[in-house]
C-alpha cells in the first residue's frame, strides 16, 4: 500500500500540481503547486499551503486575505504526481483578484467571458 509520503515530488522539478475543490459543490475552485513542505504542513496543520513560484517560498493559502481553505480530504492520482484537495474555502474567495474561483472566465469562441462577480476588492484586501 502506498503511504502518503510517497508522492513523486521529484517528477515536476521538487513541484507537484494541486487541484483545490470546494468540498460540498465540487466547484473547481484553483490550480496551484506543492512541494513536499506544503504537503507536509497541509497534513500537519489542516490548512492548506502551496508553494508560491512567482515569491519562491512556502504560502498558507488565506495567509494576507484571511481566505483560508480548510483541508476536508486529499486524493492524488494513480502516479502519485498530482494532487486534488477537497477544501472549505473561508471568506468565500480562492482567487487573489477577487473571485471565488480562479476560473471566473469562460471561453466563448475567441473571447473569455467573465461568468462571476468578484466577492471581494483585491485593492482593499492586498494593500501594497
Amino acid at each position: 500500500m502506498a503511504n502518503a509520503k510517497d508522492l513523486c515530488f521529484d517528477k515536476g522539478n521538487g513541484l507537484l500540481p494541486v487541484i483545490a475543490q470546494d468540498y460540498e459543490t465540487g466547484e473547481v475552485l484553483m490550480l496551484a503547486y506543492m512541494n513536499r513542505l506544503a504537503w507536509e504542513k497541509t497534513l500537519e496543520t489542516g490548512k492548506v499551503h502551496y508553494w508560491s513560484r512567482t515569491r519562491d517560498k512556502l504560502w498558507l493559502k488565506g495567509e494576507s486575505s484571511g481566505h483560508v481553505q480548510l483541508l476536508k480530504a486529499a486524493y492524488t492520482d494513480c502516479d502519485l504526481d498530482t494532487i486534488l484537495v477537497k477544501v472549505e474555502q473561508l471568506g468565500g474567495a480562492a482567487c487573489h483578484k477577487g473571485y471565488r474561483s480562479c476560473f471566473y472566465r469562460k471561453v466563448q469562441g475567441e473571447s473569455l467571458v467573465r461568468i462571476a462577480e468578484p466577492v471581494f476588492d483585491p485593492k482593499e484586501i492586498y494593500k501594497k
